[in-house]
């Protein structure tokens, strides 16, 4: 009998501890934004060496140009897989819209845990990519480069901040966080070079401050 309880009790702690890390899980701190792809400073560096100066002409843009969001698994489109991906401890219902959980913007360092509060931000913007080469190109190729998932192109941020920034170039526009300007001028950068995108002077001269700041 003895034997019995102690193995009750055993079997009940492991429940209880189980029970804590989950817990733990579903209350941790909201995760820090991270596409994939974001190059170290030496890559941003050579990538930025690489890229073509030259003017901008926007004529002609229309955001309908650039088809968003699509599907990219299931019943979640491109802004709901970036939304899980960048949340933390994020749950959604079938049509999978977020239903719980907090989303951190390191462009200002707010946190939000109503979806509706979170944009998906282009880094480079739709309209900056179109005046930088995206003319050009087919409407297929632009429906990619704005759902891109696979490079650092796409991130969750506070929704009021991503309006302010709206097409602007680092020349006109950084995050008010200064501690994040360095990844920033990275994304923006390979963002750039991924895409065989120009840039122009004064933009380039804002990078290049920006990427002064990183340590690697």
């Amino acid at each position: 009998m003895l034997d019995r309880r102690r193995r009750t009790r055993l079997i009940l702690t492991a429940v209880l501890a189980t029970a804590t890390v989950a817990a733990t899980t579903l209350i941790a701190g909201p995760a820090v934004a991270a596409p994939p792809g974001i190059p170290s400073k030496a890559t941003a560096q050579s990538n930025l060496n690489a890229l073509t100066v030259a003017a901008e002409s926007g004529s002609g843009y229309n955001r309908d140009l650039f088809p968003h969001w699509i599907t990219i698994s299931g019943a979640c489109n491109t802004r709901e897989t970036v939304l899980r991906r960048d949340g933390s401890g994020v749950s959604v219902d079938s049509s999978c819209y977020p239903t719980s959980g907090s989303w951190y913007s390191p462009y200002d360092g707010a946190t939000w845990t109503n979806p509706a509060d979170v944009d998906i931000d282009h880094i480079v913007p739709l309209a900056e990519a179109w005046r930088s080469g995206a003319n050009s190109w087919t409407t297929s190729r632009r429906q990619s480069f704005a759902n891109d998932l696979s490079g650092p192109q796409l991130i969750a941020v506070t929704d009021n901040v991503n309006q302010a920034k709206s097409d602007q170039d680092p020349s006109t526009w950084q995050p008010s966080r200064t501690a994040y300007r360095c990844t920033y001028a990275k994304m923006w950068i390979r963002t750039k070079y991924n895409w065989s995108l120009r840039l122009q002077s004064s933009e380039k001269t804002a990078l290049q401050t920006m990427l002064n700041t990183c340590t690697s």
